[in-house]
């Protein structure tokens, strides 16, 4: 093999290699967020009357990945209090 046609195959592997890396780094972030999901579910159960629904383990959701204002506005929708939604999508992130 010509020294000029290595070059690019050892950047593609490269590139491969790089890319393998960094799509199993959103992996290991993604797994933390289930137990704050069921956090957010535990506060509000314990400060709500409110059972767990589609709605709540979504709004969860929206709060462990940061979007605190969807998180709160959902948990509202459903018939949350602003104050207990507010502490379960804390809770959440």
């Amino acid at each position: 093999m010509r020294p000029s046609a290595r070059i690019p195959g050892i950047l593609a592997a490269l590139v491969l290699a790089t890319g393998g890396i960094a799509a199993a780094a959103p992996a290991a972030t993604a797994a933390a967020a289930p137990t704050s999901v069921q956090d957010c579910e535990k506060y509000i159960a314990q400060h709500s009357s409110k059972k767990g629904t589609a709605g709540i383990g979504q709004a969860c959701y929206e709060g462990s990945i940061g979007n605190q204002t969807s998180c709160s506005a959902s948990l509202t929708a459903v018939g949350v209090s602003a104050n207990t939604a507010s502490g379960a999508c804390r809770a959440a992130h």
